[in-house]
């Protein structure tokens, strides 16, 4: 046996323990683990997080800008707060190496050939814990033709992954029938909420998106959409986190960019150190201005200029 040590005696009697409360909304009854793989999700320092979201293909198929994940996306990876993806593409293309946080797409079933509501749960939690994801992503579609499947597939995660501490993100759909309004992301927000999600991923809209925000109690965060010119695109992002979103799950406003790594740089200036909107444009430029010189690992679209200076006529 080990010799023991002396017992100590500075028990700091003059220094108060510290109850501290956990830093993201809604959060602070969940277990250790639980929080821990928030504050990886979500900037403990800014409150915020910049998802690079690419499980497009699993119902789209290889959209545009994600033909070649280890070409197009791998070099914006290190960028992110965190990646949103397949297992598929997560086992198949992202290195071991890569120490960010993963968000599993745990939800699937119809293409974009049939009825997208009809979805079920696509992976299972030992498989999410064999991978060491950070949460699991569920489609949650109020209002759509299978709307209470759903909803149940996301009970179902929420009740696994509180049992293993793997948080459940709830991201609101919304067919093409339904009115984006702030009425409709009020009720699929609150829902998804007050059934149990973790994190809620929804769209931004202009008008009273700040009462979207207030009434869900567990953090939101901004769904890119469609691509959008990179000007806009900032400014909604601005608008969103200044409105109460706890960060932005952008896609094609990313890595459909003219210039993404550029692109996704300046969303974080927005989200984590409150650029606004023409300071956050202005970044871009200059990052991108580099990107297509081939000054940074980008694997930019752009190559530089021939140098055709210097070459005599004969």
């Amino acid at each position: 046996m080990p010799e023991a040590d002396k017992e100590g005696k500075d028990f700091c009697l003059d220094t108060q323990v510290k109850n501290n409360g956990f830093f993201l909304k809604g959060s602070n009854s969940h277990d250790w683990g639980m929080k821990n793989r928030l504050a990886r999700i979500f900037n403990p320092k800014s409150g915020r997080t910049v998802m690079l979201a690419i499980d497009h293909g699993y119902f789209q198929g290889p959209t545009t800008g994600l033909e070649r994940i280890d070409v197009k996306i791998l070099p914006l990876a290190p960028y992110a707060d965190t990646l949103m993806l397949t297992r598929g593409i997560l086992r198949s293309t992202v290195p071991p190496e890569y120490q960010k946080p993963i968000v599993l797409r745990a939800s699937g079933g119809p293409s974009i050939l049939k009825e997208l509501s009809d979805e079920q749960l696509a992976v299972s939690m030992e498989d999410a814990i064999r991978l060491n994801v950070c949460a699991m992503a569920v489609q949650v579609f109020i209002g759509g033709e299978y709307e209470t499947r759903t909803i149940e597939n996301m009970t179902r995660l929420v009740d696994m992954g509180t049992r293993y501490g793997i948080p459940t993100l709830a991201v609101t759909a919304v067919g093409k029938d339904m009115k984006r309004d702030a009425r409709y992301f009020r009720l699929a927000c609150r829902m998804c909420a007050e059934l149990g999600a973790h994190y809620v991923k929804t769209y931004y809209i202009p008008k009273d998106f700040e009462t979207v925000t207030a009434s869900c109690p567990v953090p939101i965060v901004m769904a890119g959409g469609k691509k959008l010119p990179e000007k806009d695109a900032l400014k909604m992002s601005y608008n969103a986190v200044q409105e109460g979103a706890s960060g932005v799950d952008m896609g094609r406003n990313i890595f459909q960019s003219k210039a993404p790594i550029a692109m996704i740089q300046a969303v974080a200036g927005v989200v984590h150190d409150n650029l606004k909107p023409k300071e956050a444009y202005e970044m871009y430029k200059d990052l991108k201005s580099k990107e297509c010189k081939g000054d940074c690992k980008c694997g930019g679209k752009k190559k530089p200029a021939k140098k055709t200076a210097g070459k005599k006529k004969k």
